[in-house]
């Protein structure tokens, strides 16, 4: 398959070189501290990670890390990305990898610039966050479509909640999808909305706990 790019509305660099292509045309405007997050490790050993610091350091940004997301991404940990991103004042997040790395930074996006907890501004003010720092996916496990969209599935293990946030005014600036793979996530993410126990759209919560239980 030709390599080729287009815009819908996340603009979309695929096919063999579309990673180079891609940070040569978007490196200019993804400012001077880059988040680089990435979940087990798997694109060291791929050499992935090496390409992308050296493109980076290359352009003069200072690459700030934050490793080690989960599948199924906790609220714990866009806490600690959020954290991170404070402190040493990232203002673009590029992210590498599949659905958990993409809607754990999603969220990460917009809890950096918001004063207060989001997981009370969402569900419990039942507000959207409206500022986002940027972000770019650099895609190696296709299937959830989570770099062309715009929500984050997090699990709060506090509540025991699993839903959505942080969507509906953000998406990704771009995103670079070097290859086309096929993995099992993209039959077993359809397939769970026919053996939950809830019906209903994409954008509902899912909890152990009854809905009486719940704060909201």
């Amino acid at each position: 398959m030709n390599s080729f790019t287009y815009q819908y509305p996340v603009k979309n660099y695929f096919g063999e070189g579309a990673l180079h292509t891609a940070l040569a045309a978007e490196l200019p405007a993804m400012g001077e501290k880059v988040m680089l997050a990435y979940g087990g490790g798997s694109i060291k050993r791929t050499g992935l990670y090496d390409e992308i610091v050296a493109a980076l350091q290359d352009a003069g940004k200072t690459v700030v890390e934050f490793p080690g997301i989960m599948p199924n991404p906790t609220y714990e940990k866009v806490q600690e990305g959020a954290r991170i991103a404070r402190e040493e004042g990232v203002d673009f997040i590029l992210a590498v990898g599949g659905g958990s790395v993409f809607d754990c930074c999603k969220i990460v996006s917009a809890q950096v610039l918001l004063d207060e907890d989001i997981d009370d501004f969402e569900h419990v003010q039942d507000k959207t966050p409206t500022a986002f720092i940027p972000l770019g996916c650099v895609v190696t496990l296709s299937g959830t479509g989570a770099e062309q969209n715009n929500g984050g599935v997090i699990t709060n293990e506090a509540t025991k909640v699993k839903g959505r946030g942080c969507g509906r005014f953000f998406v990704p600036s771009y995103t670079a999808q070097p290859s086309l793979r096929r993995y099992s996530s993209g039959l077993s993410h359809p397939s769970e909305r026919f053996s939950s126990h809830r019906g209903g759209g994409f954008g509902r919560r899912r909890s152990a706990t009854p809905s009486h239980a719940r704060r909201r």
